[in-house]
């Protein structure tokens, strides 16, 4: 499905969560409605969306089970992290043609009062970064794994969807930490980028008949960091190769966010408990932004250095046009993304009117 990608500038296009998946999304999730662009009260800014970011996580949104964070309700616009543009500003922090990120959502326009908002600097090329490895992806992998992971030379890292925002960074993090990295991703074209580009040591295509067996070949010395983002059958291959004391930093299930019941089959729960006393694990779940805040700053300037040293690479899987926001979401959730999934919603304007 493709709404219109036409940005107009008199309305505000905006798509709405129409009703609660059922499993998948699909296309009669999602509305698209236009209203009039918002004028900015005193203490706040117009921001004019340049780029939207799509992330797993926005499918539990969707959904009215208890989580982390209050669910959307029906009606609401959906949510997410936005490259913006100051159209307007009653805010002394922020001026009109600045570049910022925002949490605006799947619409042309929002209003801010300027929190959770930050400026990009004129030197970030690529100002949709600021959603990936720079953004919240990129923290999420840095800090999940030199925290939680807590990796030593040596040491044996296994990660999976390892060409993704989240996974690309936890790789090439651990490489500049002198750990043995091998991926996890599903086909032979990304095991091959995460090989020849990333720099992992190895790359093992989990939709292999004996995936299994090539990932307990790829880790003779067993696993001591496993960085959860996946899990599904990955999980079930990895458990058995944990090493005593392995750590595992566990930031998403995007393998389960379609599932509305439990799957079938054996309840494995005390094979997971088992394992989890007998090699005396650390599973530590987080969620980035409510626990290490204080850190970006710190992040930030580290990755961005990296980055530019091209000491960290990344890739963008671009999808033209808000209108298309909801079948790329579609399409990642079913893995048919290669790289940090972005929505190009406008140009950058080098005069603001």
């Amino acid at each position: 499905m493709s709404f219109d990608n036409a940005q107009s500038s008199h309305t505000n296009r905006q798509i709405k969560l129409a009703s609660r998946p059922h499993g998948k999304p699909v296309d009669d999730n999602f509305k698209l409605t236009t209203t009039e662009i918002p004028t900015p009260a005193k203490n706040q800014m117009l921001l004019r969306t340049i780029y939207l970011s799509l992330d797993p996580y926005m499918r539990g949104r969707m959904s009215d089970a208890k989580s982390y964070a209050d669910p959307l309700e029906v009606g609401d616009v959906m949510l997410g992290a936005t490259v913006s543009q100051v159209v307007e500003s009653n805010l002394e922090e922020f001026s009109k043609g600045d570049i910022v990120i925002a949490y605006s959502g799947w619409q042309d326009y929002a209003l801010s009062n300027g929190e959770g908002v930050y400026k990009l600097t004129k030197e970030m090329s690529n100002p949709s970064y600021g959603l990936g490895v720079l953004g919240m992806p990129g923290f999420t992998g840095f800090m999940g794994l030199t925290d939680i992971g807590k990796p030593q030379a040596g040491e044996t890292l296994v990660v999976a969807a390892a060409t993704g925002p989240v996974g690309a960074t936890v790789g090439q993090v651990g490489k500049l930490q002198g750990l043995k990295v091998i991926g996890v991703a599903g086909g032979e074209d990304k095991c091959k980028f995460a090989v020849e580009e990333l720099g992992f040591d190895a790359c093992i295509d989990h939709r292999a008949d004996d995936f299994e067996v090539q990932l307990a070949a790829a880790c003779p010395d067993g696993i001591d960091i496993y960085y959860e983002n996946v899990g599904g059958h990955v999980f079930d291959a990895v458990l058995p190769l944990l090493n005593a004391h392995a750590r595992i930093p566990v930031c998403g299930l995007a393998a389960h966010y379609n599932q509305t019941e439990l799957p079938d089959g054996k309840d494995r729960l005390s094979l997971l408990m088992s394992t989890i006393l007998r090699q005396r694990l650390t599973v530590k779940g987080f969620i980035i932004f409510e626990e290490y805040s204080d850190h970006f700053p710190e992040f930030l300037q580290t990755m961005g250095k990296w980055v530019s040293e091209g000491k960290v690479k990344t890739k963008e899987h671009i999808v033209d046009g808000l209108g298309n926001a909801p079948q790329g979401f579609i399409d990642m959730l079913e893995g048919g993304n290669f790289g940090k999934t972005v929505v190009k919603v406008a140009d950058i304007q080098k005069t603001i009117l």
